[in-house]
């Protein structure tokens, strides 16, 4: 029988943390959910799911309803109900401030790196074998800004043209993920360095020319 697959983003619940950089996880569920209509959520235990197939897979979308830094209560409640293998069947995606905006890294396992979110899932499940997505926010303004004020906060402008395609990138990988494994996922999604400098660079060149160049009327 086909177990199902678990896709948690992670978030707080609310609408004054809507659109926040703490809340991309829900985004990107958010987005899954319009790509294969998945309306039909439902409350589970701490959490709020949608189930259905994506692909062809059976596919649990699933926020967290407990706050970011308890969110290993609300998978490890799904995880046991519904007898995942968290290993080869849970995909997390959260947001990151250690990455540029809109850069992707996906790993099949690893330390929470700072990220509260990510160590109560690791606590709660007893390890740290599963597979995440983080989404870069980007890194506060100035090392004496409050880390709470910075990730509750929401992005310009600039930066929101930026987290949409991100968040549709991500689903892209999450879906790659359900189909072709992690691994594939990872040589598909994860930006090197290298080409993610060369490409901040190419992007301040071409704002550099543009603000040099004259003005014109249209």
């Amino acid at each position: 029988m086909d177990q199902y697959y678990v896709i948690a983003g992670l978030g707080n619940p609310g609408t004054k943390y809507e659109g926040s950089r703490h809340n991309v996880g829900f985004a990107v569920i958010d987005a899954l959910v319009d790509r294969y209509r998945l309306y039909d959520a439902e409350r589970f235990g701490k959490c709020l799911m949608a189930r259905g197939r994506i692909e062809g897979k059976k596919v649990i979308l699933m926020k967290p309803m407990t706050y970011m830094n308890l969110s290993g209560e609300a998978i490890r409640q799904v995880a046991d109900f519904y007898k995942i293998d968290v290993e080869d069947h849970l995909l997390v995606i959260s947001d990151d401030i250690d990455l540029e905006t809109g850069r992707l890294r996906i790993r099949k396992k690893g330390s929470a790196g700072g990220h509260n979110g990510l160590k109560n899932i690791i606590s709660h499940l007893g390890t740290d074998a599963f597979t995440r997505i983080r989404v870069g926010v980007g890194a506060k303004p100035h090392p004496d800004y409050d880390l709470a004020d910075f990730v509750l906060g929401h992005f310009t402008a600039e930066e929101r043209k930026i987290m949409e395609e991100a968040e549709n990138k991500a689903a892209d990988a999450a879906v790659c993920f359900l189909t072709d494994g992690p691994d594939l996922a990872m040589n598909r999604f994860n930006t090197p360095k290298a080409k993610a400098k060369k490409a901040k660079k190419e992007e301040q060149k071409e704002k550099e020319e543009a603000d040099q160049s004259p003005e014109r009327e249209v």
